[in-house]
């Protein structure tokens, strides 16, 4: 079978694209057929060598992570929902247990998290805000943000304050880092939760957000198939809709990573990129 192999942690260069044995299923794993995929942040991490001390090698798929693709999107759009979506429901549902008219701040909106975060927010009946560059706010609000927030040209922590009143928000949720964690705590409610998927840089003074009683979740998504089962049913409901600008052939992977790694260029760029490996 035709595979984008690594043969040495390190930059897009070391990608080959090369005919491997295809692998056999053991107890309990699935051998998938890929018409589809798509690159993450993770990805990325995983060729420069961020994790190669704690890797597992790919092989088949365990039967556990396996979900049936939704029946009214394509190859490709299936290939983009997983992780991203897969993460933004772990966020919400599993750690914030997000509950109808609360309020959530969501930072990044046009990322690939934060697009299906917005979605399953609206559906679980929250009221949603978000930040993001001034040219992706109709977009947005087409998703069904309620504030969309410039952070280039406006101060969030003021514009949340102002528009609840000063309240806060119920829930945070984190995608982009820097000094998230420790400004959360200015726009946190009682009782407020914030949740990154970020990997902590920096040291972060949390006062504030002790003084709101604050809890802080760290997310590292793990697959499985009730998940993917119930963002199947968002899908298929019409509530949900992964949304990818960009693809690429898989010969081209390495350009996939660049563009997503760096954004040089395409300062404007949102949501997913999709890699064709099948027409």
């Amino acid at each position: 079978m035709k595979a984008a192999i690594l043969n040495e942690f390190g930059s897009v260069e070391n990608f080959k694209i090369l005919e491997i044995p295809t692998p056999k299923p053991q107890f309990k794993e699935v051998l998938v057929k890929v018409i589809a995929s798509s690159v993450n942040p993770l990805d990325y991490q995983i060729r420069r060598g961020d994790y190669k001390n704690e890797l597992t090698l790919p092989h088949c798929a365990h039967e556990s992570i396996i979900g049936l693709k939704p029946e009214n999107i394509s190859h490709l759009e299936a290939a983009t929902l997983p992780l991203a979506a897969g993460t933004a429901w772990e966020m919400l549902v599993t750690r914030a247990q997000l509950k109808i008219n609360q309020t959530i701040l969501i930072h990044g909106g046009a990322g690939g998290v934060g697009i299906p975060a917005i979605q399953i927010a609206k559906a679980m009946g929250a009221t949603v805000f978000t930040t993001a560059r001034k040219v992706h706010h109709p977009f947005l609000l087409e998703l069904g943000a309620d504030y969309v927030i410039d952070y280039k040209n406006e101060d969030y922590i003021h514009t949340i304050n102002r528009l609840t009143h000063d309240k806060g928000v119920d829930v945070i949720i984190d995608t982009i880092g820097g000094n998230t964690l420790a400004d959360s705590g200015k726009i946190l409610s009682q009782m407020g939760q914030v949740i990154t998927l970020v990997d902590i840089e920096q040291p972060q003074n949390l006062i504030e957000a002790w003084g709101k009683n604050a809890t802080y979740h760290f997310v590292f998504t793990r697959q499985n198939r009730n998940k993917l089962e119930e963002l199947t049913k968002l899908v298929e409901s019409k509530k949900l809709k992964p949304v990818f600008t960009k693809t690429f052939s898989l010969s081209d992977i390495g350009k996939a990573h660049s563009l997503l790694e760096t954004k040089a260029g395409v300062e404007d760029f949102y949501g997913k990129i999709a890699i064709e490996v099948e027409h």
